[in-house]
């Protein structure tokens, strides 16, 4: 069983965590400072430390170097994202910004744990820029796959900008981070941005640093996340979404290699690879006026396309059986099967959520597994329903929920579209996901897959 360690000076913030990670597997110790934590434990004990970045005494970087070898994920406020990436720079594996969902958590944890290489300092084959002889993490026998190798195993020693296209969960930061450490830049950082999880009015403040005074609230000048991947490489997923002003600045980054704060007058050179991924077609939306063409050309070096899982002909049961086998591992039970009519359900079943659904299917089915067999009864596949949702619905198609249907009763997704169809014009993205109960991210994700197009500005 993996254990970690939670430092955490909030008791309720703290204890909710501890009982998160308890009801999934995990052997969980808990501090509230860093001298907490080092008096009462020995951390080279712990698969992963947790811990956030503003504690009472010392900080929780210094975490970093008092347990070498070990992970350390930063938790952090959105408004100390900026320290969260420093902290990256220092040695820290990943950070997550608060408040943060069960599932965000989860899956943060998760993939930290499930990650080969655990150590903060990169190995000696990192550090020789020598590339592994497979992708890191990504898995797939099929013919599409296979291509998709070998052109990432092409592209990737070489410093050339990456577009990464396909759906959503098909595996598209997985196939940027293995870019990155099959490249020359494997033992500098790799800064991951989701374009659409940040609020419109602080993407270019994000991206690209600010001054003291640039704008209210910005107290102190701050580094960019371009500038904190300076010498590695930017990931920049969904990039579609990524606003007009702040594509005019990443294209300047990308012809000229510098950038300018916001509200300073001067320029700084950096040296960056940059990694984009999107699930929307960027070259409509050129053509739409949503896109800047000229960026658009300079994206487009080398595409790379993954392939919906629907489409992977006998992968999905390699997949399930791997995925099953880490599962087993991470919750530290004894490794279970697939029955004959889950693996039947598996192969019928569309996958609209592609990858990312698989593993939350198996993850499911191993915790609510009783013995050492997962039936498709435990899956729990609505085999009818995939199929109706095996394409995914246009923006144009979205409609409000219709009063005869309201008063016959709403499926979850059913409200979820009417609630926000009806109270987007006035409500903000955040207003709308508090009100939802859900974290900006999830709002954002499930406005892709039932195709809820985001209000336009006036």
């Amino acid at each position: 069983m993996k254990r970690i360690l939670i430092v955490e000076d909030e008791g309720i913030i703290r204890s909710a965590l501890k009982r998160l990670l308890e009801r999934n597997g995990y052997q969980v110790d808990d501090a509230g400072s860093v001298q907490e934590a080092t008096d009462s434990y020995d951390l080279a004990d712990y698969s992963l430390i947790i811990s956030d970045l503003r504690l009472p005494g010392a900080p929780g970087t210094d975490l970093i170097k008092q347990s070498p070898g070990v992970p350390v994920l930063i938790m952090t406020s959105y408004a100390s994202l900026r320290s969260a990436v420093d902290s990256m720079k220092m040695g820290a594996v990943d950070y997550i910004a608060k408040p943060f969902d069960h599932e965000e958590m989860l899956k943060s944890v998760a993939d930290i744990l499930n990650r080969p290489h655990v150590s903060q300092k990169p190995s000696a084959t990192q550090q020789g820029g020598t590339n592994r002889s497979a992708p890191t993490q990504i898995i797939g026998s099929c013919t599409a796959m296979q291509t998709f190798f070998k052109r990432l195993q092409k592209v990737s020693p070489t410093d050339t900008t990456v577009l990464i296209l396909g759906e959503s969960g098909t595996g598209k930061e997985l196939a940027a981070r293995s870019i990155h450490e099959h490249s020359k830049r494997a033992s500098s950082p790799m800064i991951s941005v989701n374009c659409a999880a940040i609020p419109e009015t602080l993407i270019e403040s994000e991206l690209f640093g600010h001054e003291k005074g640039a704008f209210t609230g910005a107290t102190a000048a701050r580094n960019g996340l371009v500038e904190a991947a300076d010498g590695g490489t930017l990931f920049l997923d969904e990039i579609g979404e990524l606003p007009l002003e702040a594509q005019a600045r990443l294209l300047r980054v990308l012809q000229e290699g510098e950038i300018r704060r916001v509200g300073s007058v001067q320029s700084k050179k950096v040296d960056v690879r940059l990694i984009a991924a999107t699930h929307r077609d960027l070259k409509r939306m050129v053509s739409e006026g949503q896109f800047r063409e000229d960026l658009y050309y300079r994206l487009n070096v080398v595409s790379l396309k993954l392939p919906p899982l629907r489409e992977r002909e006998g992968d999905v049961i390699e997949l399930a059986k791997e995925l099953l086998k880490l599962h087993c591992e991470k919750v530290g039970c004894d490794e279970v099967q697939l029955s004959d009519d889950a693996l039947t359900a598996i192969q019928q079943y569309s996958w609209p959520g592609n990858v990312r659904e698989l593993q939350n299917a198996i993850e499911r089915s191993v915790i609510m597994c009783e013995d050492d067999l997962i039936t498709a009864e435990i899956l729990s596949l609505d085999l009818d329903a995939s199929e109706a949702v095996s394409v995914q619905p246009t923006a144009s198609a979205a409609a409000p929920v219709s009063e005869e249907n309201a008063q016959e009763g709403l499926s979850l997704e059913d409200y979820f579209q009417k609630f926000v169809l009806e109270n987007q014009d006035r409500m903000s993205e955040t207003e709308l996901a508090k009100a939802l109960g859900i974290s900006r991210k999830s709002l954002w994700e499930r406005r892709q897959r039932l195709g809820i197009p985001r209000r336009k500005k006036s």
